[in-house]
């Protein structure tokens, strides 16, 4: 028996080990069919590329198609995606009205936001909590960061046209840069965010300022490169 017992000892902290290494690994799943929650598939990103002719996006539909081709090269074609952007003037839009109702992903299966009341701040505490969003989670749809502040060239200004709560501007004021149409030099405005929630001020990730024209120097002397923000509605 007093042989025994070490081969005993022995043997129950070999399974003890495997057991644990076993469970301990990525993935592992449990008896009973337990184990990690599958990645969530992305539901928003920051565009890696702009269109390149400034505002003008050909509207509302030309910034949802650069979203859409975008998504589909990442292989996330299959969901219907909209640029989050407001209009301004009859018929007027919502971004926050066209973004879906979350939970929204990044490109790495991070949660951006639960629902629209936690993007936009709809409470007061809401608002004081704040959403995640900034420079590590405002990915692109190829998981990439957008240069910020700190970064050359800094290009963190995201086209919203939108108020803080994601709504349209109702003043005489061009904050859209005719809806998204014009290019013009010095002439018009865009309101943007910042992707990294930096700068400007008051940090916000999607009404922080205006740009200094409609043309793509004028949003590159601003701080962007014509960036837009996209979600999965579906």
């Amino acid at each position: 028996m007093r042989y025994l017992r070490p081969v005993l000892a022995t043997l129950a902290l070999t399974v003890t080990c495997g057991l644990y290494f076993a469970f301990a690994q990525p993935g592992a799943q449990a008896q009973g069919g337990g184990g990690q929650a599958p990645a969530q598939p992305m539901s928003f990103f920051v565009t890696s590329v702009s269109k390149g002719d400034g505002a003008n996006y050909g509207g509302l539909a030309g910034a949802d198609a650069h979203c859409q081709q975008l998504a589909t090269a990442a292989g996330r074609g299959g969901a219907t995606w909209h640029a989050y952007l407001s209009t301004q003037g009859a018929g007027a839009v919502n971004a926050r009205d066209r973004s879906g109702t979350g939970p929204w992903y990044n490109a790495r299966g991070q949660m951006v936001a639960m629902n629209n009341g936690v993007l936009h701040g709809d409470t007061i505490e809401q608002a004081r909590m704040g959403n995640p969003l900034g420079k590590q989670l405002a990915l692109t749809e190829k998981q990439g960061l957008v240069n910020g502040v700190g970064d050359m060239p800094n290009q963190h200004d995201i086209l919203t046209g939108s108020t803080p709560d994601g709504r349209a501007y109702t003043d005489a004021m061009d904050h859209t840069c005719s809806n998204y149409t014009s290019n013009a030099t010095g002439m018009g405005s865009v309101q943007l965010g910042h992707s990294d929630k930096q700068g400007g001020g008051n940090g916000s990730w999607n009404s922080t300022h205006g740009s200094r024209g409609c043309s793509q120097p004028n949003l590159i002397q601003t701080g962007g490169n014509g960036y837009l923000y996209c979600f999965a509605v579906n």
